[in-house]
């Protein structure tokens, strides 16, 4: 389905039925093309980083896609710049990327993500990097 379609499709469901003045708001947020999904599953995850944390270098082996809810992250797969990003962005990484930085871009702050992943069925979500 097209973003167009999506969009006008989700904002038709929302506002179907309802009496209420004030229309729902739909905001498209990501789409991308997903080539093969037999034997798949989708994860979500809430990540909580303290001030200052991050993770070692590390491959998903997933479509993953991270939603900013709070604070602020800064984000890299290798050959990638590093992108921060504060609430309401998303940064996305195929199956073959190496995700090389994850970290809160605050030393003060805690940061909470969302990370949507759609994976192999009963493989693991994360797998170290050397």
């Amino acid at each position: 389905m097209r973003k167009s379609n999506l969009v006008s499709t989700l904002s038709l469901m929302l506002l179907s039925g309802s009496g209420h003045a004030e229309e729902s708001a739909v905001n498209a947020l990501f789409q991308t093309d997903v080539k093969d999904v037999t034997n798949q599953e989708i994860v979500v995850l809430e990540v909580t980083y303290p001030p200052g944390a991050e993770s070692a270098s590390h491959r998903h082996n997933a479509h993953t896609i991270v939603y900013v809810l709070e604070g602020s992250v800064t984000m890299q797969v290798e050959g990638s710049e590093a992108k921060t990003l504060s609430a309401g962005e998303i940064f996305y990484e195929t199956p073959d990327d190496i995700h090389s930085v994850s970290k809160n871009a605050s030393d003060t702050e805690p940061a909470t993500i969302l990370v949507y992943f759609l994976k192999g069925k009963g493989a693991a979500s994360t797998e170290a990097v050397p």
